[in-house]
């Protein structure tokens, strides 16, 4: 980072408060600072402005708010990522979003196995007790950053191929929507702090929550699929038209 700056005489005017939260918009909104870079402590704001470590926070803590930073117990506070954004209501691709934005999207698996499903699964999905299922667990990045953690159950009598499939190439929702159409679903989402593996994978710090989506879907009212999609909740949001 370039060294600090201090207010104009016109900045001066303002409460104390609000020239640092102009001081570092300014320097947000001139690409000084980036998505991601560690911003001054308060203390070095403290004795640029000449002010007490109570008006910095409150500075930083409404631009927290305002989700401009984010700000990391004994790490320090950061300029927020973007937060990239999910269409709900259509059953849409992970793939399909970050291209309509003009960004690359790339997947890491993690695991991919067959199981039978037990009591559990069979009363939860409708299926018979040991009804073959494929079970896969894939990262999705956006510009290299990962943004959603997909946790997949699917139905093998509805999906044979499943397995074979390249998913560098396409995702499993891709993929299911073209082996069974006119899919059917129903999805909750909810908040939640992430396990331990799954922070690691999303690149998130301990603590932090996620946006989880939990989503069913069926083909034909036969069940197709049951996924759990973890993502950072300080760079990705759900939107909607009504």
């Amino acid at each position: 980072m370039n060294a600090l700056t201090t207010p104009s005489s016109k900045e001066a005017a303002a409460p104390a408060y609000l020239q640092i939260k102009t001081f570092v918009l300014e320097k947000i909104q001139s690409g000084e600072w980036r998505e991601g870079d560690l911003i001054p402590t308060e203390l070095a704001l403290c004795e640029q402005f000449g002010v007490s470590r109570m008006t910095v926070n409150r500075a930083l803590r409404e631009l927290t708010n305002d989700e401009l930073l984010v700000r990391i117990k004994g790490s320090g506070t950061y300029v927020a990522q973007p937060k990239f954004q999910s269409t709900l209501i259509e059953i849409r691709s992970i793939a399909q979003d970050i291209r309509e934005r003009g960004h690359e999207h790339t997947s890491q698996v993690l695991s991919i196995e067959r199981l039978q499903a037990t009591r559990a699964q069979a009363r939860q999905y409708g299926i018979p007790v040991d009804t073959p299922l494929f079970h896969s667990i894939i990262v999705h990045a956006e510009n290299g950053l990962p943004i959603q953690y997909e946790d997949r159950i699917v139905d093998a009598r509805m999906a044979p191929d499943y397995m074979e499939q390249d998913w560098s190439r396409i995702t499993p929702n891709e993929y299911l929507v073209r082996v069974a159409p006119l899919p059917k679903g129903f999805y909750t989402i909810e908040v939640q702090v992430p396990p331990p593996a799954i922070a690691q994978a999303l690149h998130m710090a301990e603590h932090q929550p996620c946006l989880v989506m939990d989503r069913s879907t069926s083909s034909s009212d036969h069940f197709t699929t049951h996924a759990r999609l973890w993502h950072p909740g300080d760079r990705y949001k759900f939107t909607g038209r009504m």
